[in-house]
C-alpha cells in the first residue's frame, strides 16, 4: 500500500498536469543553459507528429545544474499502471523507491504512461512515444549521452528486453525485472556488450520465472555481459527489492556506452 503522504505529493503533480502547471511541450522546452528549473518529480508534455499531446512525468535530481550531464533513465511500468492519469505509473516500483531517495537520487528519470489496452513492444506506438520523450528530456536538461539506461517492470519489463533489442547500442544498461524475455535476442545483447542485470521472484508464475532462468542461460552462453538475481520466496513483485537496493544504482553509474565499445 503506497504511504498516504507519497499519495497526497504525487497526486499534487496529477492536479498540476491538469491546470498545465510545471509542463513544457515538445516545442516550448527550456535550455539547459539558462536558469535552473525546479528539482523534484515535474509534468511534461510530448507533442507527438499529429499534434497529439502525451503527458508524462520526470524526476530532477536535486543536485541539478546546467551543463552538469547527469545520467538519465526511462522507465516503463506494468500493465497495471497503465490509463491516462499521469499518475498511476509513478505510484508502483521505480516511483516510490525515488521518493525515498528523493535528496540523493542521482538520475534524472522520465516516467511516461502507457495507453489501456498498449504495451511497449519496440514498433508499438507507446514505446515510440516514450522514446522521444526520453529524447526530449535529454534535450531540455544537457543529460550525458553516455550513461542512458534503460528499465521496466512485468509488462514494462518485457518492453525492456524488446526496446533494447531493437537498438543494444542505444543504451548504457538495462535492468528488467519479472518480464518475458525472447530468448532469440541473447545474442544481440552479447554482440553489442550490453550490460545486464535482470531479477525475478521464484515465486512468481511459472512460465516467467522459467523464461527468466533460460534467458540467463541463454545470455551466458552467448558470452554476454549479464548478470541475474532471482529472490527466494517473492512472488511477481520482485520489484519491491530490486529498485529498494542501493547496489543497483551503483552498478548502474559504473556502466557507460563508450566502455561496451572497447
Amino acid at each position: 500500500m503506497m504511504p498516504v503522504s507519497l499519495r497526497v505529493a504525487f497526486a499534487a503533480i496529477g492536479l498540476a498536469a491538469v491546470t498545465g502547471c510545471a509542463s513544457a511541450s515538445k516545442s516550448s522546452v527550456p535550455s539547459a543553459a539558462k536558469a535552473a528549473p525546479p528539482r523534484g518529480f515535474l509534468n511534461r508534455v510530448f507533442t507527438d507528429v499529429e499534434g497529439k499531446k502525451h503527458p508524462f512525468v520526470i524526476f530532477v535530481p536535486s543536485k541539478f545544474e546546467p551543463g552538469s550531464k547527469l545520467p538519465v533513465m526511462l522507465f516503463l511500468h506494468g500493465a497495471g499502471e497503465r490509463g491516462n492519469n499521469n499518475i498511476d505509473q509513478i505510484m508502483v516500483g521505480l516511483g516510490p523507491a525515488i521518493w525515498k531517495r528523493k535528496g540523493t537520487f542521482p538520475f534524472v528519470t522520465v516516467i511516461p504512461q502507457c495507453r489501456t489496452g498498449s504495451n511497449w513492444l519496440a514498433n508499438g506506438p507507446d514505446a515510440q512515444w516514450a522514446l522521444a520523450m526520453l529524447k526530449q528530456t535529454q534535450a531540455e536538461f544537457g543529460t550525458d549521452p553516455d550513461r542512458v539506461y534503460l528499465t521496466g517492470l512485468s509488462m514494462g519489463g518485457s518492453g525492456t528486453w524488446s526496446i533494447a533489442a531493437k537498438d543494444p547500442s542505444a543504451w548504457a544498461a538495462i535492468v528488467p525485472m519479472c518480464s518475458r524475455p525472447e530468448l532469440a535476442n541473447a545474442s544481440k545483447f552479447a554482440a553489442a556488450r550490453l550490460p545486464i542485470w535482470n531479477f525475478c521472484g521464484d515465486k512468481d508464475r511459472e512460465p516467467t520465472v522459467k523464461g527468466n532462468r533460460e534467458m540467463q542461460e541463454a545470455l551466458t552462453k552467448a558470452g554476454a555481459n549479464a548478470k541475474y538475481t532471482e529472490y527466494p520466496g517473492v512472488g511477481h513483485n520482485c520489484w519491491d527489492d530490486a529498485y529498494g537496493t542501493d547496489a543497483l544504482y551503483a552498478w548502474l553509474l559504473e556502466q557507460a556506452r563508450s566502455k561496451n565499445r572497447k
